[in-house]
């Protein structure tokens, strides 16, 4: 199932490992914006950075950091 996320009037893919997830789960973790995802399971595929990434991909990334801060979701240490 292709999860599908609406943020600021653009839909987005939000697999995990995608763009939009990556950045959501930057910001959950309190990290800086670092635009990267992976090309399927986070952490068990190839890592795609900023450098390699489309621009498209590059705005998913901070949509979906800026919609998990925007939403104050946050890993309680």
């Amino acid at each position: 199932m292709i999860e599908k996320v609406k943020y600021k009037g653009k839909v987005y893919d939000a697999r995990h490992g995608g763009p939009f997830d990556r950045g959501a789960a930057d910001s959950y973790y309190g990290r800086n914006p670092w635009p990267h995802y992976f090309v399927g399971d986070t952490y068990s595929s190839d890592v795609v950075t900023r450098d390699q990434m489309a621009q498209e991909e590059i705005e998913a990334y901070l949509a979906g950091y800026d919609e998990n801060a925007e939403a104050g979701n946050f890993k309680d240490y």
